[in-house]
């Protein structure tokens, strides 16, 4: 199936260990939310290489633009994977109005539209978690090594998932894999986007590219500019890799 040897044993190492994660947590199969980029389409294979039977993919359209629905079907057609189509649109602009209106209230502004792409992401994260309920299946997170690296991820959003396959791959690798996988070349080099507003992509939001991170994480030269942003977005999202601080206080014996 597979042309690299290499990336081959890579490939089945994920694949087995997603295996052996679902059995850790007793769970028969896996979910993977379908966006239509590079990065869900890799863990789309790997997770239908791990329970051919028992995994599904969730497309969730909300505002999104068409093409991220075609290529998420394409990625699912490529492997013969189960698909589950949830449309959020309704409800993620039902849930905007409400918190507008009750902030308008108050006479608060409402800054819209950071808050409605997490909320779309976390609206994704409570639909994949409601299958994987009803399924007894894992949620299968799609993040790669320069996104964990940035905190690029919604807390409680496309963060919030039970485990990681490809966390430890530069966005290089992602695309490696995909074609070691035979996703199609269109979806191999398709321009990263989370989908969260019109015309959004990953790297005018970072303000810096996948290129450039991935060669700062293998140790490679880049400028001392492009050093600074990545070690600032390290820093400002070192909250999202780490559960909440608890206050410890100590126990009274007696009240």
């Amino acid at each position: 199936m597979w042309s690299n040897p290499e990336l081959e044993n890579r490939i089945e190492t994920a694949v087995a260990w997603l295996r052996e994660q679902a059995a850790n947590a007793k769970a028969r199969g896996l979910v993977v939310g379908l966006s239509g980029g590079v990065d869900s389409a890799v863990v789309a294979g790997l997770c239908k290489g791990a329970f051919p039977e028992n995994s599904i993919g969730v497309i969730m359209p909300s505002q999104s633009a068409p093409e991220d629905r075609e290529d998420a079907l394409l990625a699912a057609e490529t492997y013969g994977l189960k698909v589950v189509e949830v449309g959020l649109e309704e409800v993620h602009q039902g849930i905007l109005e409400k918190v507008q209106d009750g902030l308008q209230e108050q006479g608060l502004s409402f800054e819209g539209q950071l808050s409605q792409g997490n909320l779309k992401a976390r609206l994704r994260m409570a639909t994949l978690y409601t299958v994987a309920n009803a399924l007894n299946y894992l949620v299968v997170g799609t993040d790669n090594a320069p996104e964990s690296y940035t905190g690029y991820f919604t807390k409680y959003g496309d963060g919030g998932v039970d485990v990681l396959p490809i966390s430890s791959l530069t966005k290089a690798e992602v695309r490696a894999w995909a074609a070691q996988l035979g996703l199609p070349d269109k979806l191999v080099n398709r321009v990263p986007s989370a989908g969260l507003w019109p015309g959004q992509t990953d790297e005018n939001e970072m303000g810096i590219t996948y290129d450039h991170i991935d060669r700062y994480l293998l140790g490679e030269e880049i400028s001392a500019e492009e050093i600074a942003k990545i070690e600032k977005l390290h820093r400002q999202s070192e909250h999202k890799r780490h559960t909440p601080p608890a206050l410890d206080l100590p126990k009274l014996k007696k009240l």
